[in-house]
């Protein structure tokens, strides 16, 4: 926000220096961006007097002019065609610098001497718009009698200080002068003078005769106030408003688009203004707009609106966006005499929404988004008329149309000194806290230790808020410092975030390197990773706003976000890559949300390269169960994922609950992210694994008594998998059984078609004893009982 210093200083009285006051104003919480002086690069020039005018003696268009400027007569050569003797016109002298770095030297011009230059407007950095008397194609022409040689620059209203601020959401009572005023008279210890506002009211009349109002969204908007104003005469603003204006960043236009402007800019409250005659039946409905009515706002761009976005209307169409802009069909024309001004509240939410659906930010819907004061309103609709009436410009009509729903109440905040200089570790008096809430226009009741907070400080809500205000105008440089106090605690990880540290560090151990990857996805995904059409993987959450299709919902699977990161380092001729990720997945319980998504982590596993299979893969994921104490526990079993290679994969699971999935990626996803070599993935889901680990590590003496060994060769069934006779073997093999290894799978001439040969070696031993081979057959004989009762697995013969 620009605040011009001068503007400031009509509602107090801050006579510092700049640079005091913009650490000052820092300091105690209205940051400062910057400050400007305007019309720095303006020098040197003064009101000068043409006294004579001659011809040039070899230019038959130029002319030469003899000038007073104050303390000296100079001759300027010109080719102006607007000035005659006795105009008064602003003078650059020699030396003198004007913007885009021109720079004014002694000269001579066919052959005449000169010495300065006669100035227009543009050349002083403004335009015809912005000085209405100016010539469209001349030197400017003072209308008035100013003292010769003096310097130009306060009569175009350069030279002020302007002051940029950056002014944080909570604070909307500090986008207006007003408002920044306040702060600049409690910074500095200065009265605060809140503009004086009385009205002529000297139309006949009576507001209700004129119009009327009708409110249907009261929640959009919590008031609704309009005056009319008859006679209304449309021409320039007085120079000092549009001084004002121009340094505030504003540009001038008329004097009632700039009234409406400058109580803006003054109270933080943004304004419009309608032509009464283009209002059906001279009525204003706050109502919801209806969907894909069609609306052609000022700028005269149509726009299409919808349901949820809040219009004002007349009884037969829509005339403005509430809070956003105006529309072509009932803008104030020149030749209009009647006006109706609102002033309104409406709800920020609901502006900044439409704003966006819009794609139209204003200066208007910028204020409101923020949450504006309903109490200012008045006081702003009444402002603007008065200036209207200041300037001549219209009789103001006598009553106002206001609907105040439910009145915005001040906040009451009990407050207790010594909590306040606990928290800020302070020892300031209750008589200093009480003098700053006073300042900010709160109202303290010391007996019951209450403050009110006014109503456009909506954001002091609790004692923490009430001390922020003590200390930054107290100093934060002011607090002592102090040793911490309390207790000492120290701090560490959760069991989860250890867990997730040490599988980094085995993974990497490993070779593989970490990935991260968007959560953002495209539907189209599913397709590309062969999900079914019937999975609930489908199921995926979209975003409301999301930045294009490709990134419209949130991921379901992390198997797509590993695959492009491995096309990528193919793409780029990375002969091998090895990569992990540990990224949530987001599972909603149903559709539409009513409560938040299952957000799941999950490890996955993404690698190829010429000494990658099935087997290296599976061994990396067995050092992490390893570690995790829960190798024991996993049992791997064939699955049927639809991305995987359908005899390349298994499924593994924990006491029958599935954990994740080991396998190669089917050929045909492989082909859709043009991966040209095979690549095995793992998917592990965090929580189930980190549950059911086991850091406990126990440790056992070498054993004194020798193991006894016995090789089975059996006939087996070709689809019975060997992780099924691992678990028949365990299951029947007693307490000596210590090891169980598979050595041998053959398939030939010999072996019955269908069937397959397999041979385990088994190993038994005791801690208490060396085994006799009567215990040791007597335990094989259950284990090929059991084989035979679960797997109908028999010796080979």
């Amino acid at each position: 926000m620009l605040v011009p210093m001068s503007w400031l200083k009509d509602y107090t009285d801050v006579d510092c220096d700049i640079m005091t006051y913009t650490d000052e104003m820092t300091m105690t919480g209205t940051k400062v961006e910057g400050h400007e002086e305007l019309g720095k690069e303006v020098s040197n020039v003064v009101v000068g007097k043409i006294l004579k005018i001659e011809k040039h003696p070899d230019a038959d268009k130029l002319i030469v002019c003899q000038v007073d400027v104050g303390e000296e007569q100079i001759q300027i050569v010109t080719g102006a065609k607007n000035v005659n003797e006795g105009d008064v016109v602003p003078i650059a002298l020699a030396g003198a610098e004007l913007p885009g770095d021109i720079k004014i030297k002694k000269g001579k011009l066919r052959g005449v001497e000169s010495n300065g230059m006669m100035c227009s407007v543009e050349e002083l950095g403004f335009t015809t718009e912005d000085i209405p008397d100016a010539p469209e194609d001349g030197i400017y022409i003072f209308s008035e009698e100013l003292p010769l040689g003096q310097d130009v620059k306060p009569y175009f209203g350069l030279g002020d200080l302007v002051v940029e601020y950056e002014i944080t959401s909570n604070r909307p009572d500090c986008q207006s002068i007003l408002g920044i005023a306040r702060e600049a008279a409690i910074t500095f210890d200065k009265p605060f003078k809140y503009p004086e506002i009385t009205l002529k009211e000297a139309a006949e009349g009576h507001v209700d005769k004129l119009a009327t109002v009708e409110v249907r969204e009261p929640e959009l908007c919590p008031r609704y106030a309009a005056r009319v104003v008859k006679n209304v005469k449309i021409g320039p603003s007085p120079k000092w408003m549009r001084q004002r204006l121009l340094a505030a960043g504003l540009r001038p236009i008329n004097n009632l688009v700039d009234i409406t402007n400058f109580v803006m800019l003054e109270f933080g409250q943004p304004m419009h203004a309608f032509d009464l005659s283009a209002l059906e039946g001279n009525k204003i409905i706050v109502r919801k707009a209806e969907d894909g009515e069609a609306f052609v706002t000022l700028d005269e761009e149509e726009r299409k609106l919808n349901s949820s976005m809040l219009v004002i209307a007349d009884e037969k169409k829509a005339v403005a966006v509430a809070g956003v802009m105006g529309g072509e069909n009932s803008k104030v024309r020149d030749d209009a005499t009647t006006i109706l001004f609102e002033c309104a509240n409406f709800d920020g939410t609901s502006v900044r929404l439409t704003s966006k659906k819009l794609g139209l930010r204003t200066d208007a819907s910028g204020k409101f988004e923020k949450g504006l004061d309903p109490n200012n309103v008045i006081p702003a609709i009444n402002r603007a008329c008065q200036l209207l009436e200041d300037m001549g410009a219209g009789e103001v009509v006598p009553g106002i149309i206001d609907h105040y729903g439910v009145k915005r109440e001040e906040n009451k905040v009990n407050y207790c000194p010594d909590s306040i200089n606990g928290l800020l570790g302070t020892d300031i008096s209750e008589d200093y806290m009480v003098e700053v809430f006073e300042k900010i226009g709160c109202t303290v009741n010391r007996e019951n230790r209450i403050v009110s907070a006014p109503t456009f400080r909506h954001d002091i809500s609790r004692e923490a808020d009430l001390a922020e205000e003590v200390v930054r105008f107290y100093g934060y440089n002011n607090i002592p410092m102090t040793l911490a106090t309390g207790t000492a605690t120290v701090g560490k990880k959760s069991f989860k975030q250890q867990l997730e540290e040490m599988m980094k560090t085995i993974l990497e151990g490993c070779g593989l390197n970490e990935a991260m990857t968007y959560s953002f996805e495209s539907p189209k995904v599913y397709d590309k990773i062969n999900v079914p059409v019937e999975s609930s993987l489908r199921n995926a959450i979209k975003i409301k706003n999301p930045l294009g299709e490709d990134f419209s919902m949130m991921r379901t699977q992390t198997v797509n976000g590993m695959l492009n990161a491995l096309a990528t380092n193919f793409s780029r001729r990375v002969d091998h890559a090895y990569l992990y990720e540990i990224g949530k997945v987001y599972l909603p319980k149903e559709l539409p949300l009513t409560e938040l998504p299952d957000e799941r982590e999950q490890l996955t596993l993404g690698l190829y390269g010429e000494d990658v299979d099935f087997f290296s893969t599976k061994g990396v994921v067995e050092m992490l169960y390893t570690q995790l104490g829960i190798d024991e526990d996993v049992v791997y079993e064939a699955s049927k994922e639809t991305w995987l290679h359908p005899g390349r994969q298994a499924a593994m699971t924990i006491n029958g609950q599935k954990i994740g999935t080991i396998g190669e990626v089917h050929p045909g996803v492989l082909d859709n992210y043009e991966i040209e070599t095979r690549v095995y993935m793992v998917v592990i889901d965090l929580p189930t694994i980190i549950e059911n680990a086991n850091m406990e590590r126990s440790f056992e003496a070498l054993p004194k008594y020798p193991a006894v060994t016995r090789d089975l060769a059996m006939l087996v069934k070709e689809d019975i998998l060997v992780g099924q006779i691992d678990r028949v073997i365990k299951n029947y093999g007693g307490k000596f059984l210590v090891a169980v290894e598979l050595f041998d799978v053959y398939q030939g001439a010999q072996i019955e078609k269908g069937y397959k040969s397999v041979a385990y070696k088994v190993t038994f031993r005791s801690k208490d004893k060396t085994l006799k081979d009567k215990e040791v057959n007597k335990q094989i004989n259950k284990i090929l009982f059991g084989l035979e009762k679960e797997l109908d697995i028999t010796l080979r013969q």
